[in-house]
């Protein structure tokens, strides 16, 4: 008897222990929204993280020398105080929304509104910043469905052996009436290798997107890959471009030029899609085109004739239309090659992008290319395997040669003094296209070397810098 009452003693005495060394364990850790510094971080860094003032920040964790902070240190977040416990940022992805991202982090929209100071949904835009609580570590698998036309969201339930109940709560849906056709939901899955990280708004045949949001900015090239079913139609547009699509590795791809002069901004990138069952899918989101710092040259002066809008406007029309067509065949693989000898390939005396005066008026051109040192009679090759489309000879770009590569992109080649190929002709990486000259409207003898994708001039070094699919 003395032995029982001893074990409940101690079995007492150890659960109050226990509890109360929990208790003192979780009461180190802020019960208010807090985030755990991170080396690197700094007081301003994090106030502007998380959109809240120093001083706030300050006060809020009785801070008095803000270089006191230190990687593991615990910061309470003042004014976020609808959601508990760590939170931290990150990027949004094309295809994520409102919607999709409180249904990742379990929270209504409304509270996700409030914590990122939303005023409307289009202000998560792609490549934008958005406040997350942390996530549950042992959240269970989940996949994307979509709910089909005529569907139910018992039916979905019974379809991808669920729970109607429990799909609704994890969906943040208010009742099954919200589950409407065409609406992407997540169901528990068993397979994680079924599943890419697809964003959550895209549906379930899309399998992965990505956008490289580093080279959305002036007069560079932005690619688009899509995991989809072969048989899957894929279209898109940025602004007013449309974008080609073509079959590679799980999917598609498209590549398009962002124009140098184009405004700073958000701009829309829509994505459809059709399934060989007639479903369909649009999406579209606003993307961040940034600027680039492209230098002003010195104004230049050049014959009169050759800034005459009579006379310019037309081989302006017809330069621009070399490269609207947009075959199917990609001709090209890996970097391109320089088009000039091995001893001037680092030799450039304009880059892409600079602003340009000439005869002393506004800077309101561009330069379309990269110019290569050279002299009158210099070996000029083709950088990537293509069909010579075009040459001859023009008043602003003098002789050219104008290649297409396949899939929207195109190389030309001005200011020649001799041809060597001709149109309909297929030409090899590293084969000679002309000789180096001073036609048109030069200051000296040089390669002007363009690029075109999409319609679009880009800049050139990035092609010879990496490859595109």
């Amino acid at each position: 008897m003395e032995l029982k009452r001893f074990s409940i003693l101690l079995s007492l005495v150890l659960t109050f222990f226990f509890i109360n060394r929990s208790a003192q364990a979780q009461s180190n850790i802020p019960q208010e929204p807090y985030y755990l510094v991170q080396a690197g971080d700094s007081l301003w860094s994090v106030a502007t993280r998380f959109g809240v003032s120093m001083e706030e920040l300050l006060k809020a964790n009785n801070i008095s020398d803000p270089e006191q902070l230190i990687a593991g240190m615990q910061l309470v977040m003042p004014g976020l105080e609808e959601i508990n416990g760590l939170i931290s940022t990150r990027d949004v992805r094309y295809g994520e929304t409102l919607e999709s991202i409180s249904r990742d982090y379990g929270l209504s929209m409304q509270t996700l509104a409030r914590i990122n100071r939303l005023v409307s949904p289009g202000e998560l835009y792609a490549g934008s910043r958005v406040i997350i609580p942390a996530q549950d570590e042992d959240l269970p698998l989940r996949t994307r469905a979509d709910i089909s036309f005529g569907e139910t969201l018992l039916e979905l339930a019974v379809r991808s052996d669920q729970n109607p109940w429990a799909l609704a709560r994890d969906n943040n849906l208010p009742g099954a009436w919200a589950a409407f056709p065409g609406k992407t939901l997540y169901v528990q899955q068993i397979d994680p290798s079924i599943e890419k990280n697809a964003p959550g708004s895209l549906p379930a045949f899309i399998s992965d997107i990505s956008i490289d949001s580093a080279v959305l900015a002036q007069g560079k090239t932005l690619v688009v890959k899509i995991d989809a079913p072969a048989e899957v139609k894929i279209t898109g547009k940025l602004a007013d471009k449309d974008l080609n699509f073509f079959p590679y590795e799980d999917g598609f791809v498209a590549l398009q030029g962002v124009h140098t002069m184009m405004e700073p901004g958000l701009y829309p990138l829509a994505v459809g899609a059709e399934t060989t069952d007639g479903k369909q899918f649009a999406f579209s989101q606003m993307v961040p085109i940034r600027s680039t710092d492209y230098i002003y040259d010195p104004s230049l002066n050049v014959d009169p004739t050759t800034v005459d809008p009579a006379m310019t406007e037309p081989e302006a029309e017809l330069w621009t239309s070399l490269a609207v067509p947009v075959s199917n065949v990609k001709m090209w693989e890996g970097q391109f090659t320089s088009p000039v000898p091995l001893e001037l390939v680092d030799c450039w005396t304009s880059l892409f992008g600079n602003r340009r005066s000439y005869n002393g008026s506004e800077y309101k051109y561009f330069h379309s290319g990269l110019d290569f040192c050279g002299r009158v009679g210099t070996e000029l090759y083709a950088t990537a395997t293509g069909k010579v489309v075009y040459t001859g000879l023009l008043i602003v770009r003098g002789n050219v040669v104008v290649i297409d590569h396949g899939w929207g992109v195109y190389t030309a080649y001005d200011h020649l003094s001799e041809i060597f190929v001709q149109p309909g002709e297929l030409v090899q990486a590293g084969q000679a296209v002309g000789l180096g000259g001073d036609t048109g409207r030069t200051t000296g003898p040089h390669l002007h070397w363009e690029v075109w994708v999409g319609g679009v001039q880009v800049d050139p070094v990035d092609w010879l810098a990496k490859s595109y699919p």
